[in-house]
């Protein structure tokens, strides 16, 4: 693994120091992983946002937590990203804490749109968004965070993040200065959504917010923390505080199984038939309930925008340890059995 600069990481060394052996088997599964994949070269890094246009197309790392708190990292896992759409179904998971799923439901939908994540797309008989992980959606449920000021919405923003992901989290300013310079298309999906009453009338602040969730610096691990946190029942695997009422979990992992990965969300629910959300960032965090988080990192994306080697490192392990969530005998068993300390001595 790559040096890790966080200090609050400590103790999770020291823990993986003491399960190496029992974590060789799987840990040499993802650098196998990470070796294969590593030479795709396919796809282009977003350049719609210009600060995300920087990033390398070479960076490549691949996190996996475990709901009991076991970590396993490879290649770039200590390399912050700003976190981009993967914020969104965690916001949401805010919206309902804040005001329960009837009020939220009110002002999102929760229907797959099988448009791109930016189009301007509302229901004709409700003039709702369709879901709260497309641009629509998502200023709405921006939108929705309580706080009697600007402020105080951001704040109860950040410490969502932070219960999430175990450290404190920081907006990213290059990001989210780009992100407002550049969001014209943001502002006129926001008014439109404003005159058929579905956010309030401060569309500033509200925008202000969503492009400051979407510039969260996050690196793979973290995304893997996040994952397996839901994973646990909405319990942080590593601090051991909850970052989400249990009553919503299922709301978040069936969203994002549906409409997570834009417009390729039903061949990746066929096919890999996890849930998980993807960014522009290059991110994607999956999530094997009740087993762990997955995050891998590589900033090319395909033509639908989702990470192509995230896409395939996901699918390459649905696949080889029967991940899907309907997959017959349980999801999740031979990953279980390949990271057990029983395998110590394999």
């Amino acid at each position: 693994m790559a040096a890790d600069s966080k200090s609050d990481r400590g103790d999770l060394d020291a823990l993986m120091g003491k399960m190496k052996s029992a974590a060789a088997p799987f840990r040499e599964t993802l650098q196998k992983l990470h070796r294969d994949h590593a030479p795709i070269n396919s796809g282009a890094v977003a350049s719609y946002i210009p600060e995300l246009a920087g990033a390398s197309p070479d960076w490549f790392a691949i996190s996996v937590v475990t709901a009991d708190g076991l970590r396993f990292d490879v290649g770039d896992s200590d390399r912050l990203f700003s976190i981009q759409s993967i914020s969104k179904p965690f916001v949401f998971g805010l919206a309902l804490e804040d005001h329960g799923r009837e009020h939220v439901l009110s002002k999102v939908g929760v229907e797959p749109t099988g448009e791109a994540f930016n189009s301007i797309v509302l229901d004709e008989a409700t003039n709702r968004p369709l879901n709260p992980m497309v641009n629509t959606g998502a200023i709405a449920t921006a939108d929705l965070i309580k706080g009697k000021d600007q402020a105080e919405r951001f704040k109860r923003l950040m410490e969502m993040f932070r219960r999430y992901i175990g450290r404190e989290a920081y907006v990213e300013n290059a990001t989210f200065l780009s992100e407002r310079a550049t969001g014209h298309r943001n502002r006129a999906i926001a008014h439109l959504m404003m005159n058929f009453g579905m956010i309030e009338d401060r569309v500033d602040e509200t925008l202000e917010l969503y492009f400051q969730q979407c510039s969260v610096l996050v690196d793979c691990h973290d995304l893997a923390v996040m994952g397996a946190t839901l994973a646990n029942g909405g319990v942080n695997p590593i601090t051991g505080e909850r970052a989400l009422k249990a009553e919503y979990v299922k709301d978040l992992l069936s969203i994002m199984l549906s409409c997570g990965i834009y417009d390729f969300a039903g061949e990746w629910a066929y096919r890999i038939g996890l849930p998980a959300k993807s960014g522009v960032g290059g991110g994607i965090v999956a999530v094997i309930p009740g087993v762990a988080g997955i995050g891998v990192f590589s900033p090319p994306l395909d033509e639908k925008g989702n990470s192509v080697r995230g896409v395939r490192v996901c699918k390459e392990l649905s696949e080889r340890f029967g991940l899907h969530v309907f997959e017959s005998g349980g999801a999740g068993k031979s990953l279980r059995d390949e990271m057990s300390p029983r395998r110590s001595g394999s």
